[in-house]
């Protein structure tokens, strides 16, 4: 009996997957691809219902057809919909991720939500450990003096400035007190096994070393806008928008910097980054 289209392709596709289609020998060489559909034509014709529980990770919709006689039975109907759920939250994931990538190049242009005080203002001990700590006086001065705005300021832009900071500092605190509190126990550990190495001197990074930190950070920050970790943005205005679907979202290579599509994620977690 010859592979119809449909089925030889659902083969394909289970067969250049990962998945373990047969139990070898420590020491066994590989199967070949050609041997591997074979295993899988055989158990497919043998018990379609096993071969369609084994392998519903691996298979797509478009493969469903070639349990459609399997369709009367109850556990069928459920692996059968369990691909497609999952075929759908793959597709949702792709939809949100490329609105958030298209979102993030608009802010990039517009340029205040990704400018260094309002992300500094956002994750203030992210911003710590990459360059503020790292600071001279007279950067910290001038940091001070130009305030948010960038420039002179007036009685008015002080006093917002001087309320602002407050923020921006019992923020760090908070993260810092949580920071340190989820190392000690590890830190602790460390020192009883290694001994405590007291009198380090302070590593002060190059020009160049600072820029590479820098860059980083933006970086970094990017990728917390990406995954839906900045609390008081509304991701609701960007995921579920479909404005964004006909931006033109510069290169591919550039995007996949951001994104691995080859990582799984559970649904759970899934939905609750897409809050």
């Amino acid at each position: 009996q010859e592979e119809g289209t449909d089925l030889s392709d659902m083969l394909q596709a289970v067969a250049e997957s990962a998945a373990p289609v047969k139990s070898q020998q420590l020491g066994e060489p590989d199967l070949t691809l050609a041997q591997r559909r074979a295993v899988l034509l055989q158990q497919y014709r043998t018990r379609p219902l096993v071969f369609l529980e084994r392998y519903q990770a691996q298979l797509r919709p478009e493969h469903l057809g070639s349990f459609a006689h399997l369709r009367s039975d109850c556990r069928a109907q459920h692996y059968c919909r369990e691909v497609e759920k999952r075929a759908s939250n793959q597709a949702k994931r792709t939809r949100v991720r490329n609105h958030r990538y298209a979102a993030l190049r608009a802010l990039q242009q517009a340029g205040q939500y990704f400018s260094e005080d309002e992300m500094r203002a956002r994750e203030p001990l992210l911003y710590e450990q990459y360059i503020g700590q790292y600071l001279s006086d007279e950067e910290l001065l001038q940091r001070s003096a130009e305030g948010p705005a960038g420039g002179p300021q007036g009685l008015a832009d002080l006093l917002l400035h001087s309320y602002q900071e407050g923020l921006i500092q019992s923020r760090l605190q908070q993260q810092q007190d949580t920071e340190d509190g989820a190392v000690e126990e590890t830190e602790e550990e460390e020192e009883e096994e290694e001994g405590h190495v007291s009198g380090e001197q302070q590593w002060e990074p190059s020009a160049e070393e600072k820029a590479l930190l820098r860059e980083e950070f933006v970086s970094r920050m990017h990728q917390r806008f990406l995954d839906g970790k900045d609390r008081d943005f509304d991701y609701s205005e960007v995921d579920d928008n479909p404005d964004y679907d006909n931006l033109d979202i510069v290169s591919r290579d550039e995007e996949e910097r951001y994104f691995d599509e080859d990582e799984p994620e559970e649904d759970g977690e899934e939905d609750e980054e897409m809050q």
